[in-house]
């Protein structure tokens, strides 16, 4: 993840849209910065894509301003579409045009360079080369979300836009997707995407919009929105034959809670650090045999599930 630029190139003031007495955006206020990777993180239904889509000026708010790279979105919607590209959740291809054809194809109506050269070297960011030739309705589904995201730059964008980019892939084509995602930051481009997997959040945004009901909750980098959470880490361990007594255990460093279940241990602290170190401690110097040692934090579905009342995967 980089650090934080200072220009904003995208920047939301109170959008609203409304759908008869459903406000499906609800006064959204937003700014992302130049070549970060900004993800706004929700369930269906929350309100993600239709933000997005007044933002790409494909969708007209009832209400608010959103300007792109300097450029209002409702007066200058052409200079706004010259400076985006966009792969949307469904795209809908030409099936019996090869991938190159496609590529090709959309860069002309673009008015982009269309040679094969341009083509090829889009085709090989998306790791696509070997597929040149293939028909589009003979790749599998990771290949064409690649497919769909070469499409979105064949403008050579400044600012990329991605709709729920690894719904419905494997884990091995979505970390596939993650790594062309980091690539494309590298280019220097700015990444918007959108994604209800808190993982993926987690792992490739440099900042994070939580979205429920169609407003944003939080906004912030994913270690900070944790670290909001002021959290207990736990401490898992399972012992043999002997079992430390409670009262030792929580008078390890940082511990705040102790729960036993048979030789299981579990202990709730605020210094993981100090308190693994003291529970390791405690076992040597009792020579008690100590096994299946396991750790963890609070974690982006954590924040979610206080600040909402409820899982995102409802």
């Amino acid at each position: 993840m980089t650090t934080q630029a200072t220009r904003a190139v995208i920047t939301a003031e109170g959008l609203t849209k409304r759908y008869g007495s459903l406000r499906a955006v609800d006064d959204v206020n937003l700014h992302v910065y130049e070549s970060e990777i900004f993800g706004i993180l929700g369930p269906n239904g929350a309100g993600k894509t239709t933000t997005l889509e007044m933002i790409e000026g494909l969708r007209h708010p009832d209400a608010g301003t959103a300007s792109v790279a300097g450029f209002d979105v409702a007066s200058q919607v052409d200079q706004v579409k010259s400076r985006i590209g966009i792969q949307l959740q469904t795209t809908s291809l030409f099936d019996h045009l090869t991938v190159a054809e496609l590529v090709g194809l959309f860069a002309s109506l673009y008015g982009a360079d269309d040679s094969s050269a341009t083509v090829r070297r889009l085709l090989g960011l998306v790791s696509l080369q070997e597929k040149s030739d293939d028909q589009a309705d003979t790749l599998s589904g990771g290949q064409k979300q690649r497919l769909s995201i070469a499409l979105s730059l064949v403008n050579d964008p400044e600012i990329v836009f991605l709709d729920e980019p690894t719904t419905g892939l494997d884990p091995q084509a979505r970390r596939n997707l993650w790594d062309l995602i980091r690539d494309i930051r590298a280019d220097g481009k700015t990444i918007v995407l959108t994604t209800h997997y808190m993982e993926e959040a987690e792992v490739l945004c440099d900042r994070i919009a939580v979205m429920d009901h169609g407003r944003i909750i939080l906004c912030d980098t994913p270690e900070r929105l944790i670290a909001g959470l002021n959290g207990a880490s736990t401490i898992s361990a399972t012992f043999g034959d002997t079992v430390p007594e409670p009262a030792a255990l929580s008078e390890l460093a940082g511990v705040q809670d102790v729960q036993l279940d048979g030789s299981r241990v579990t202990l709730q602290t605020d210094d993981m650090r100090r308190s693994m170190a003291g529970l390791l401690d405690l076992a040597e110097a009792r020579t008690l045999e100590l096994d299946k040692l396991t750790t963890s934090r609070p974690t982006l579905e954590d924040v979610f599930l206080h600040y909402t009342g409820r899982a995102l995967r409802e």
